[in-house]
């Protein structure tokens, strides 16, 4: 078994090794209004229900649509879907519709008025299920409802954000450095 020897980090620097998680598109549906946002900071909860925790910015356009709707989708974009994952990233719902900038594809979800993304591998429709800690952190955490799943994708790359515009795909790092506005890396 390897010893490794160890040096001081950065402490801005830990979520390159902590926030591992796929990067996810969560999808929003209020008073006919719908957008699409990238997210990274998320986690499972618990498994029976599902619950499923994320972080979103009161800054955030979709922050208002998902609060007022209590609803989300949580879509899972693989490596293909990379350029989309940071134009988005990148852009506000309230300047363009992303699906249609994007070329992304809403599909009616089941139990949920927010749109489902064609193109991701997975969706999972959620249901606000604890508001108590949106107010002080933005740390929203929902109920699965619904999940839909492409079983015919064996291994998906997804995508990992790992800090500094850069993502690691099945062990590769992509480097979208160039391609990030400052304020987002």
């Amino acid at each position: 078994m390897a010893a490794y020897r160890k040096s001081d980090f950065p402490l801005i620097d830990v979520r390159q090794h902590l926030e591992t998680g796929p990067i996810v598109l969560v999808t929003s549906a209020w008073k006919g209004e719908t957008n699409i946002m990238t997210m990274g900071w998320h986690m499972m909860m618990q498994f029976s229900p599902a619950l499923f925790g994320c972080y979103i910015w009161t800054g955030n356009h979709s922050y208002e649509l998902i609060r007022n709707s209590q609803q989300c989708v949580i879509n899972i974009p693989t490596v293909e879907l990379a350029d989309q994952v940071v134009a988005v990233g990148n852009s506000t719902g309230s300047a363009f519709d992303k699906f249609v900038e994007f070329d992304l594809t809403p599909t009616p979800a089941d139990q949920v008025k927010a749109p489902l993304i064609k193109e991701c591998y997975a969706n999972f429709e959620c249901q606000l299920f604890d508001s108590n800690l949106i107010g002080e952190y933005g740390l929203f955490v929902w109920e699965v409802v619904r999940a839909h799943v492409a079983l015919s994708v064996k291994d998906p790359k997804t995508l990992h954000y790992r800090g500094q515009g850069q993502f690691m795909v099945a062990g590769e790092t992509l480097d979208f450095h160039e391609q990030f506005r400052s304020q987002n890396l």
